[in-house]
C-alpha cells in the first residue's frame, strides 16, 4: 500500500512505475482525493473551533443578560454540532475511499525489473545442472503414480471434486521425506526459524499481505468469515503486525511447512490432468522482514536458498527475472526458479521469491527503530517458496523415473527414507 505524502511529492515517479505496470497514471486523480479529504477536515476543524467558542460565549450572553443572542448562540451550537456529526461520517468515508483506491494498486517494481505485459518479457538469469537423458519416452508424473497404483485422482474426485489427489505408500512416504528434507535444510543450515502458524486467518492479515481485496476469489472462505491460507506467507508475514523492531533484531527470518488452499480461479483447462495446480497442496515458505537497505540483498540470499534444495536433489533447473506484467501484485522484484520437467519436455516453476519493499509492512504497521537514528521506518517483506513439495515430488518423480516405471530415490533423500533406493519396481514391492 502506497503513502499518499509519498505520491504527492513524487507523482511523475509513481506514474512512471505504473506505466511499467501497463497502468494509466493515477497520481491526478488520487491526489484530488486527498485533496478533497484535506478541505473537509479542514472544515470540520474550523467547525469544532467555532461550535467550542460559541459555547463558552453562550455562559457570557446569559451572565450579561442578553438572552436574545444567547439563544442565537446556542441555535449556532446546534446547527454545528449536527455538522461535525454529519462531517465525521463523511470524513470517514472519504478516508476510507482513498485507502479503498490505494489498496487496489500494485506495487511499484525495481529499475532492473524487466518491463513487458507477459511471461514472453521474462529474463533468463542462469541455468544449473543437466537435463537427463533416458533410454524410453519419459513418462509424466501421473502415468507414473498411476502405473505404480499409488496415485488415485478418482478417489480424490469422488470425495473432493476436481484438482485434488489420494497418494498413498512409497509416494505419500516420499512427499514426507520431501518437505522433512526441505525443513531440515531451511532451519538447521539457512538460519530461518520454524514456524507452526495458524491455517485460518482474519480479513485483516490476508489484508496485510495484500490478497485482499483484489484477489478474494482466489481464496477460499469459512462460514464464520476466515481464510483458509493461500500460502504460509500471510501468517509468517503477519508475525511482523503491529510490531516495533529494535535494529538489532533484524532480519526475522522464518519458515513453515504448511497446507496451503486456492480456488484457481481463472485457471480451468489448465494442467487439468496431474497435481500441478490442485486446490490443496504443501509448500516450505520462507519470509523474511528485514532493514530496507538490506532487502535487495536478502532477495538474492532467499532465491540461492531455495535454488540449493533443487541442487540437493540434482535437478535441472532455472532462475528467470519476472516481467512487470508477470510479477505478482505485492512484488517489487520476483524471481521464478524453473525446474526440468522430462514427462512434459519443459520447465515449469516450483519456487518463486519476490521483495515487496515497504508495501505489505504499512498495511500491517510493521516497523524497526534504526540504530543511532531518531524516529522509526517501515520494514521491508520478502517471501518466497522453499519450496513447494507437490511440485518438488513431481520433479523427483520424472526425473529419476526408470525404463519399469519405478521412481529412483535422489541420495539426499534416503536418509529419511531409511536407505531405501527405489519407489516401487520389480525389486521392491515395499514401495507401496
Amino acid at each position: 500500500m502506497f503513502d499518499i505524502k509519498w505520491i504527492r511529492d513524487n507523482p511523475q515517479t509513481f506514474d512512471r512505475g505504473l506505466e511499467k505496470r501497463g497502468l494509466p497514471p493515477l497520481s491526478a486523480k488520487l491526489i484530488e482525493m486527498d485533496d478533497a479529504r484535506r478541505a473537509h477536515i479542514t472544515k470540520l476543524q474550523d467547525a469544532q473551533e467555532r461550535r467550542n467558542a460559541a459555547s463558552k460565549e453562550i455562559g457570557k450572553a446569559k451572565g450579561s443578560g442578553d438572552e436574545e443572542k444567547a439563544q442565537a448562540l446556542i441555535d449556532e451550537v446546534a446547527k454545528l454540532k449536527s455538522f461535525v456529526q454529519g462531517g465525521e461520517e463523511e470524513e470517514r468515508k472519504l478516508t476510507a475511499g482513498l485507502e479503498e483506491a490505494l489498496s487496489a494498486i500494485p506495487n511499484l517494481p525495481l529499475d532492473d525489473v524487466p518491463v513487458g505485459p507477459d511471461e514472453d518479457a521474462n529474463v533468463e538469469v542462469r541455468r544449473v545442472g543437466d537435463k537427463p537423458s533416458f533410454d524410453f519416452a519419459p513418462k509424466e508424473h501421473f502415468e507414473l503414480g498411476e502405473g505404480l497404483g499409488l496415485m488415485d485422482f478418482e478417489a480424490a474426485a469422488k470425495m473432493a471434486g476436481s484438482r485434488f489427489v489420494v497418494m498413498q505408500g512409497g509416494l505419500a512416504r516420499l512427499h514426507r521425506a520431501l518437505a522433512q528434507f526441505m525443513v531440515d535444510l531451511q532451519t538447521l543450515e539457512h538460519g530461518y526459524t520454524e514456524t507452526i502458524p495458524p491455517l485460518l486467518v482474519r480479513d485483516e492479515a490476508v489484508y496485510g499481505t495484500a490478497q485482499l481485496p483484489k484477489f478474494a476469489e482466489d481464496l477460499f472462505k469459512t462460514t464464520d468469515g476466515r481464510w483458509l491460507i493461500p500460502t504460509a506467507e500471510v501468517p509468517l508475514t503477519n508475525l511482523a503486525r503491529e510490531r516495533i523492531f529494535e535494529d538489532a533484531e533484524l532480519p526475522m527470518r522464518v519458515t513453515a511447512l504448511t497446507p496451503c488452499f486456492r480456488s484457481e480461479a481463472g485457471s480451468a483447462g489448465r494442467d487439468v490432468r496431474g497435481m500441478l495446480r490442485q486446490h490443496q497442496f504443501d509448500k516450505v515458505e520462507l519470509v523474511s522482514v528485514t532493514r530496507a537497505e538490506d532487502s535487495v540483498d536478502e532477495l538474492e540470499r532467499m532465491v540461492g536458498c531455495a535454488e540449493e534444495v533443487l541442487k540437493r536433489l540434482g535437478l535441472h533447473y532455472r532462475v528467470v527475472t519476472l516481467s512487470t506484467g508477470d510479477m505478482g501484485f505485492g512484488a517489487r522484484k520476483t524471481y521464478d526458479i524453473e525446474v526440468w520437467l522430462p514427462g512434459q519436455d519443459m520447465f515449469r516453476e516450483i519456487s518463486s521469491c519476490s521483495v515487496c519493499g515497504d508495501f505489505q509492512a504499512r498495511r500491517m504497521n510493521a516497523r524497526y527503530r534504526p540504530s543511532g537514528e531518531k524516529g522509526l521506518k517501515f520494514c521491508h517483506t520478502l517471501n518466497g517458496s522453499g519450496i513447494a513439495v507437490g511440485r518438488a515430488l513431481i520433479a523427483v518423480m520424472e526425473n529419476y523415473q526408470t525404463a519399469d516405471g519405478a521412481i529412483a530415490v535422489p541420495e539426499a533423500l534416503k536418509p529419511y527414507l531409511g536407505g531405501l533406493d527405489t519407489i516401487g519396481g520389480p525389486q521392491n514391492t515395499g514401495g507401496k
